[in-house]
């Protein structure tokens, strides 16, 4: 962790933006805030360099022109992956597990190089998977289901450097049983919503990995209330 203020960096907002990922960002910041620590939000659109220093990097969703884009401009400006590789936190959302595998195939049929960071390949599958997820996390990564909305035709296999986020109950996710990656500290899933409001458990979690300190809970019964409804939307009641 840097030694003053938690860096945030919002990675390309202005091509992987989908269903507002930004706001990934802005929940970090918060219960980061909320609890003393002092934060900031450092913003990198495209053309710009991406820096090596922040302490979290957040990826969002796009469609396939804009997730070529975004992998392109990733490899010619490799901060993210320097600072992958010293430890800092990584969450990529929807094309974020497709740009950070070895390689990923569009709908076209045509493979790109994917920027290496976590044992996965990427393709088009069949179908479109649309609607809300509800998954069991895998390995106790976290406490409570996950929870959130997809939209994505692409389909993720793991290799054996990567774990699953979470087991699928409701939903597609990665391939119809897994949904999401973890490998070191790089936190990856095809859930939007945003996925962090909507799992605080996993914005905690990434929280603690690039401060190396367990966060205290917070009472937020809008956030209970919130899990309860998008539960019974997905068809199911679970316990927040």
């Amino acid at each position: 962790m840097s030694d003053s203020a938690v860096r945030i960096a919002l990675v390309l907002p202005d091509l992987l933006g989908t269903y507002g990922d930004f706001g990934n960002a802005v929940v970090l910041d918060k219960r980061l805030a909320w609890r003393g620590i002092s934060s900031e939000i450092v913003s990198v659109n495209f053309g710009e360099a991406v820096p090596d220093s922040c302490d979290i990097y957040v990826v969002g969703g796009g469609e396939d022109t804009a997730q070529t884009l975004a992998v392109r401009h990733l490899r010619d400006n490799p901060g993210l992956q320097r600072a992958a590789a010293r430890g800092a936190v990584v969450l990529g959302v929807c094309a974020g597990i497709q740009i950070f595998g070895e390689k990923f195939t569009r709908a076209d049929d045509v493979t790109h190089p994917g920027l290496g960071l976590i044992d996965s390949v990427s393709y088009a599958g069949g179908s479109r998977a649309i609607g809300e997820v509800l998954a069991k996390p895998a390995n106790g990564l976290f406490e409570g289901f996950l929870t959130g909305f997809e939209n994505h035709q692409g389909r993720t296999e793991l290799g054996p450097a990567a774990q699953p986020l979470a087991h699928v109950t409701v939903g597609t996710g990665n391939d119809g049983k897994v949904e999401g990656a973890v490998q070191g500290k790089i936190l990856c899933t095809y859930l939007h919503g945003p996925v962090l409001p909507r799992n605080p458990q996993i914005a905690d979690l990434l929280i603690e990995w690039a401060t190396g300190v367990k966060p205290a809970p917070l009472d937020l019964p809008a956030v209970t209330r919130l899990r309860a409804e998008r539960s019974k939307a997905a068809g199911q009641r679970v316990e927040a």
